[in-house]
C-alpha cells in the first residue's frame, strides 16, 4: 500500500470546505493584485501577449524568412512568451495529448497513487503535489504529473501511466515533434542574434543531452480563488518551455510593471524563453516572471515541456559573442544544477523577485 505523506489538493477541493487552509492562502502583497481571470482574461486594452506565426520560420524566400523571424526575436527581446501557432503539431495529436492527461486526472486519488512521487528520497518522477519550500510554508492550489519525456534512451516507462491506453503513444510522438520544434526556434534565436544556426541548441546539450520534462499542471476549482495561486511567481529554469492547456485562462506574466493576463489562443502552443537562454544571450532575451491564478468554476490543466540542459556538464554563461565592454556578462558562470541552487537560496529573500 502506498502511503500518502502529502494530501492533495484535489483531496481538499472535493471535501466541500468553503474556506482555504491558511497554508494555501497567498502574502499580503500578493494578495492585491489577485483578480477574477475570467474577467481579466476579457480585457482588450493594454499589453497582449503576442502571437506569433511560425509558418515562414524557414521559408526558402529570404525576405518571408527574415520577417518571421525578427517577429520571434522580437517577441523573445520584449516579452520572453509568445503564442506560437502553424508551429507544425497536428491539432488532433495536441488534442490525444491532453485528452489523454485529463482521463489520467479523472481516475480515482488510489489509482492515481500508484504513481505517487517521493521528493524525499529523490524520487521526483510520477504524481505529485508542491511541497512548501519557503520559511511561510506557504503552498500552491495545484496536484501534478512530472515526467522526462525526450531523449528516448533517458526515459523511464514504469513511470508513465498505463491508464489511459493513449497516454503513452500520444506523449511519445507529441516529445518527438516537440523536440524537433525546440531545434527550429532556437536555430532562429541564434540566428537573430548573429550566431551560427545551431550554437544555442549546442550549448544546452544538443540532441543527445538536452532533456524535456513534461509537467502536467492539475488545478482544482478553488473555493476562495482570490487568496490562493496555483502556481507562485516565478521565472522559468529551462532553456525553452512549451505549454498546452484546456483553454481555461490562468496564466499571468509580469510585463511592464503589471500583471497581464494571457488569452486562450486556439491551437496554439505557449512558449516561454527560460533563465537558461536569457543567460546565454546576455539578457538579450529575456526569461518573464509569471504566475497561475485559479478559479471556482473550472479546472484548469496545463501541459508544461521544459527543455533543459544537463545538470552538471555545461558550464552556462553569457556566450563571448555577446558580451562587449558596452555589453558587460550580466551573469556569472554556472552550471545549470548550481542556477537552480541559486534560485532556491534566494527564494526567502523577499527582494529577490528574479534572478539576478
Amino acid at each position: 500500500m502506498v502511503v500518502t505523506v502529502v494530501p492533495r489538493v484535489e483531496s481538499l477541493a472535493s471535501s466541500g470546505i468553503l474556506s482555504i487552509p491558511k497554508e494555501y492562502v497567498r502574502s499580503q502583497e500578493e494578495l492585491t493584485s489577485i483578480g477574477d481571470i475570467f474577467e481579466e482574461e476579457k480585457k482588450d486594452e493594454g499589453p497582449q501577449v503576442p502571437t506569433i506565426d511560425l509558418r515562414d520560420i524557414e521559408s526558402e524566400d529570404a525576405v518571408v524568412r527574415e520577417k518571421c523571424r525578427a517577429e520571434l526575436k522580437r517577441a523573445a527581446a520584449q516579452w520572453g512568451v509568445m503564442h506560437l501557432v502553424n508551429h507544425g503539431i497536428p491539432d488532433e495529436l495536441m488534442d490525444r495529448v491532453k485528452k489523454a492527461g485529463d482521463e489520467f486526472f479523472s481516475l480515482p486519488i488510489e489509482e492515481k497513487e500508484k504513481y505517487a512521487n517521493d521528493q524525499a528520497s529523490g524520487k521526483i518522477q510520477g504524481y505529485g503535489s508542491k511541497l512548501a519550500n519557503n520559511a511561510s510554508g506557504q503552498l500552491e492550489w495545484e496536484d501534478y504529473y512530472f515526467h522526462l519525456v525526450f531523449p528516448e534512451d533517458k526515459r523511464d516507462m514504469s513511470i508513465w501511466p498505463n491508464t489511459p491506453a493513449d497516454y503513452k503513444i500520444a506523449t511519445e510522438e507529441y516529445a518527438r515533434l516537440l523536440r524537433s520544434l525546440a531545434t527550429r526556434v532556437m536555430s532562429a534565436l541564434s540566428v537573430c542574434l548573429g550566431l551560427e544556426e545551431g550554437r544555442l541548441e549546442k550549448e544546452v546539450g544538443g540532441l543527445e543531452e538536452m532533456l524535456l520534462q513534461m509537467k502536467i499542471n492539475y488545478y482544482p476549482k478553488c473555493p476562495q480563488p482570490e487568496l490562493a495561486l496555483g502556481v507562485e511567481a516565478h521565472t522559468d529554469v529551462s532553456a525553452l518551455t512549451f505549454i498546452l492547456h484546456n483553454m481555461v485562462p490562468g496564466l499571468q506574466l509580469f510585463y511592464e510593471g503589471k500583471w497581464v493576463t494571457a488569452k486562450c489562443v486556439p491551437n496554439s502552443i505557449i512558449m516561454h524563453i527560460g533563465d537558461t537562454i536569457e543567460i546565454l544571450s546576455n539578457g538579450k532575451y529575456k526569461s518573464i516572471l509569471h504566475r497561475g491564478l485559479v478559479n471556482k468554476e473550472k479546472v484548469r490543466i496545463s501541459w508544461a515541456v521544459f527543455c533543459e540542459p544537463p545538470k552538471d556538464k555545461i558550464i552556462l554563461r553569457p556566450l563571448p559573442e555577446l558580451v562587449t565592454e558596452a555589453d558587460p556578462a550580466l551573469f556569472p558562470p554556472r552550471t545549470f544544477a548550481q542556477h537552480i541552487a541559486h534560485k532556491l537560496f534566494r527564494k526567502d529573500n523577499p527582494e529577490a523577485k528574479k534572478s539576478e
